[in-house]
């Protein structure tokens, strides 16, 4: 397991949300500070605020791959190389993801509606968070780590 498969693992062990693990596993490469990538990524957990839609370790991927690659300043064009750069690289990155797992979206990984509470439970009585989550965190932080 590499350092920031480890990283990411620990930080979803402490209770921190799929794209909080991965974001946050790469912050200080970065020189983001861990609270403010924290912070940044929690909204993206549970495919976007438990909507299930694309995955949180993916989107948290999406967003090292940002802040290595991403747009700072413009030359005032809508795109241009940094943009079309990071583009291609979301885009790789998510087909590869969804080659490994089937989908890029919360809902059909984990197979359930994380918005009812009921359903919610069920995920955590059949440790759905602790292995698909995990495998997914996995998936994507091996996968950027090929990316980078």
């Amino acid at each position: 397991m590499s350092e920031k498969t480890e990283r990411a693992t620990q930080l979803h062990e402490q209770g921190y949300g799929c794209a909080q693990a991965v974001l946050t596993s790469y912050a200080s490469d970065f020189g983001l500070d861990e609270s403010l990538a924290l912070k940044l990524a929690t909204g993206f957990g549970s495919g976007m605020g438990r909507m299930c839609e694309v995955c949180g370790a993916l989107t948290g991927a999406f967003m090292v791959i940002g802040l290595k690659y991403g747009k700072e300043k413009s030359d005032g064009t809508r795109y241009g190389t940094e943009t079309e750069t990071t583009y291609r690289l979301v885009s790789d990155l998510a087909g590869k993801f969804q080659e490994r797992n089937g989908s890029i979206y919360c809902r059909e990984l984990i197979g359930h509606n994380l918005m009812d509470p009921t359903e919610r439970e069920k995920v955590v009585e059949l440790g759905l968070f602790k292995t698909t989550c995990r495998k997914c965190i996995l998936d994507a932080v091996e996968l950027l780590e090929e990316t980078l």
